[in-house]
């Protein structure tokens, strides 16, 4: 697939089907591309087609189906709209770092791909809102989904979600207690952590299934 330089060519790119709910339209606004007048869109878009579908079937399809409707903040950024807010101090990491996260169409400097969304999940957020509450649903998804990284906000618990191919599986936070959760090698990295997310939607494999999250 070439670039989606026309209107035309846009509208057909959007309708790409990542998975049974999730469309690539769904992944395409933001901000800095708004304002600024940055195109937001791929120059390799099957590239970011192939990496959005592992996202969305392995990670937002099975969250949405235990929690109800994700709202998505932001997502997929064009290298240019990357790399226009990394300059100018708009909260971007430089493309480098963001290559395989929040650059779904560029590789990593190892050859992997991945691809991240920022998200909130509206049923979380209603129930949860002192200082730490975030660890609940953070190790909800450490204990069933194949997460690669993920990093939390302070509004609404919003949290960047990452998949990738080779997955660090690594918690951060930029809201209270803030700093770095968990990672390889720190003590509660392993095991179950179920104690921590009391009254969270029971886990259900079963939601989980190709059926319940690929695209017909």
């Amino acid at each position: 697939m070439t670039k989606p330089l026309t209107v035309k060519a846009l509208e057909a790119f959007g309708r790409e089907r990542l998975s049974r709910t999730f469309f690539m339209r769904d992944f395409l606004h933001s901000d800095i591309s708004q304002i600024h007048g940055i195109p937001n869109v791929p120059d390799d878009p099957d590239l970011a087609i192939q990496a959005g579908r592992r996202l969305c079937q392995e990670l937002l399809e099975p969250l949405q189906n235990h929690f109800g409707r994700l709202a998505i903040r932001s997502a997929f950024r064009a290298a240019a709209v990357n790399d226009f807010g990394n300059k100018h101090g708009l909260n971007c990491a430089s493309n480098e770092k963001n290559a395989a996260d929040h650059i779904w169409d560029l590789r990593d400097a190892n050859g992997h791909m991945g691809a991240t969304a920022c998200i909130i999940v509206p049923w979380f957020a209603d129930r949860y809102s002192q200082p730490g509450d975030w660890q609940r649903l953070a190790w909800w998804i450490h204990d069933h989904l194949p997460y690669a990284s993920m990093c939390f906000f302070p509004k609404f618990w919003a949290f960047n979600l990452q998949w990738h191919e080779k997955p660090v599986r690594r918690i951060d936070s930029y809201t209270q207690p803030q700093g770095c959760l968990t990672k390889p090698g720190m003590p509660n990295h392993g095991g179950s952590h179920a104690d921590m997310y009391i009254g969270l939607p029971k886990f259900d494999p079963a939601l989980c299934l190709s059926e319940a999250v690929q695209s017909p």
